[in-house]
């Protein structure tokens, strides 16, 4: 189990580190809506190897058989290792390739709220939004909101994936 959790688990983090530093440095023209959009297509595209690494383990490793509880453990520490990686590529970006991104979200955000809301809904949620990226504290704390964001969906995809792909003798 171990050797399948390493091996999947190390493919999902560095897809995940590839294609997520990929995204944010080829999408920095784009919108943020966009870049949110693609950010979830790399972390579904890396945590694809849950259901790859359970099954390997089902169909290689433990003689086509797999209970729900085995899969499950399994899924949840590859998605671990994929959260890591999102983690990391989060850190390197927010810090070394665009330390500020912080501000530049919340200037933008704060453009557009500007424009679609009245004068006084605008100063309202103003104070919140701002406060909120205060609290957040910098960019650790942020790769580790990604990381935690990563392993609830990937612990989602192992429960399904275990469903799937349980199989008693």
């Amino acid at each position: 189990m171990k050797n399948t959790i390493i091996k999947y688990g190390s493919y999902g983090l560095l897809v995940a580190i590839i294609l997520f530093l990929l995204v944010l440095w080829l999408g920095q023209g784009m919108s943020y809506t966009t870049q949110e959009v693609f950010g979830y297509i790399t972390m579904l595209a890396s945590l694809s190897f849950i259901f790859f690494g359970i099954k390997h383990y089902r169909d290689h490793v433990n003689q086509g058989i797999l209970s729900f509880g085995n899969g499950f453990v399994i899924g949840l520490l590859i998605a671990v290792f994929v959260g890591l990686g999102i983690g990391i590529a989060d850190y390197i970006y927010t810090t070394i390739i665009n330390p500020d991104f912080a501000t530049e979200y919340l200037d933008k955000t704060l453009s557009t709220m500007k424009e679609t809301m009245s004068t006084e809904e605008f100063e309202k949620q103003k104070d919140i939004l701002v406060k909120q990226m205060d609290d957040y504290g910098g960019s650790g704390f942020m790769a580790f909101i990604m990381f935690i964001t990563v392993v609830m969906i990937g612990l989602i995809i192992s429960l399904i994936s275990s469903l799937i792909l349980q199989q008693k003798k």
